[in-house]
């Protein structure tokens, strides 16, 4: 059965590669607009299950791993940043608080759907403004919901993580892990 991930995210093929040793990447074009109404969690899950949905109608006779990470501070979902600007408030809302972060995964067969979440909570250090825009000249921030990647500069914001780490990464890895034991792979 062919695997494919739904997901143009580097990290994402890096991580599941320790799992599975042939797979493809389609990525799946989505509408991923947060509404006001939205919660959190069923966001976060829903944007894994479109993923799916998108890749199976169009590969129906293979498995397919979709994921979706958010951010969510003081109960805001933060998404990818619009801009540079966008990312600057959003990084200047979490210095010094502590956040969460929650990664959807969804796989899906013609003959099983399993979907799950993990989360984690982060804390950062108080950021000062040099430390923002410095952090920002590197443009590590686009295409990363809560405008930072844990993987990469942005890890000295961190004081203390609580939870997966693989959930802020965006690919819980032990989480896909056990889920693709149900399909035997």
């Amino acid at each position: 059965m062919t695997i494919i991930l739904a997901s143009q995210s580097p990290r994402r093929k890096e991580l599941l590669q320790l799992l599975v040793d042939e797979f493809e990447i389609i990525p799946a074009d989505i509408d991923e607009t947060i509404q006001p109404s939205d919660e959190p969690k069923e966001y976060v899950l829903r944007m894994a299950k479109e993923k799916a949905r998108v890749i199976s109608q169009q590969h129906p006779e293979s498995l397919v791993i979709a994921s979706d990470t958010i951010v969510v501070n003081e109960h805001d979902i933060l998404g990818k940043p619009t801009s540079r600007e966008d990312a600057r408030r959003m990084l200047q809302q979490m210095s010094g608080q502590t956040h969460d972060v929650y990664t959807a995964v969804v796989i899906h067969s013609k003959e099983k759907h399993l979907e799950q979440i993990a989360a984690a909570q982060v804390t950062f250090f108080d950021l000062s403004e040099d430390e923002i825009t410095r952090y920002l000249d590197k443009q590590e921030y686009q295409d990363k919901a809560g405008a930072y990647g844990i993987q990469g500069a942005a890890a000295t914001f961190v004081q203390t993580i609580n939870g997966d780490y693989y959930a802020i990464v965006g690919f819980p890895v032990g989480v896909v892990h056990q889920m693709l034991k149900e399909f035997s792979l």
